[in-house]
């Protein structure tokens, strides 16, 4: 939930931000008295974290921020668009920021997530992208590329499956580029 929790955030919004260890160690039993407030608070106690913790999500929060930074679309809120999915598990939307005329160029900047809302168990399902409001001519060829696993996939028309497993990576942060702008190697020519 907390990796959902920072990718929805951190794609979702034009700033956000979070509680450092708290967070970042899924801090999650509450005080018990119907407030947010999460138990053994610092504010009345001294914490002493283990930020080396196996359970950090420190490396998650790093590679966030750097492709936040990366990408000028998801430091926007002007371009949000929701895409339809045959799975209501299965959250998709897009943010997009174009040099010219909302056409792809190489300077274009798209980035689609799909996000797994199920905590428990993988979730399948074909994503319906407007491609219009992404500035892909209809029938256009293009490269996903996932940000979080820097795996690559190639995609073609409207309607594309996923699969999301949530005890791996419940997510995809993906950067479009029509294959027209890329090289042999996958790289923006």
């Amino acid at each position: 939930m907390f990796v959902n929790r920072l990718i929805l955030a951190g794609t979702l919004a034009a700033s956000y931000g979070i509680y450092g260890p708290v967070f970042e160690l899924q801090e999650h039993l509450g005080r018990g008295d119907h407030t947010e407030e999460y138990a053994h608070s610092e504010k009345y106690s001294v914490r002493h974290w283990d930020l080396d913790s196996p359970m950090s999500l420190a490396d998650l929060v790093a590679r966030v921020n750097s492709i936040r930074r990366e990408h000028a679309a998801l430091q926007r809120n002007d371009t949000l668009r929701f895409h339809a999915t045959d799975n209501e598990q299965l959250l998709a939307y897009s943010k997009s920021h174009h040099a010219e005329n909302r056409r792809w160029t190489p300077a274009s900047d798209v980035v689609v997530t799909v996000v797994n809302l199920d905590t428990e168990r993988t979730q399948t399902g074909w994503i319906h992208l407007d491609l219009e409001a992404l500035g892909i001519e209809e029938g256009t060829s293009f490269t996903v590329h996932d940000l979080l696993t820097n795996s690559y996939y190639q995609w073609e028309g409207a309607s594309n499956y996923v699969s999301l497993d949530p005890a791996a990576v419940p997510a995809h942060i993906f950067s479009i580029q029509p294959t027209a702008f890329l090289d042999p190697k996958g790289r923006l020519a």
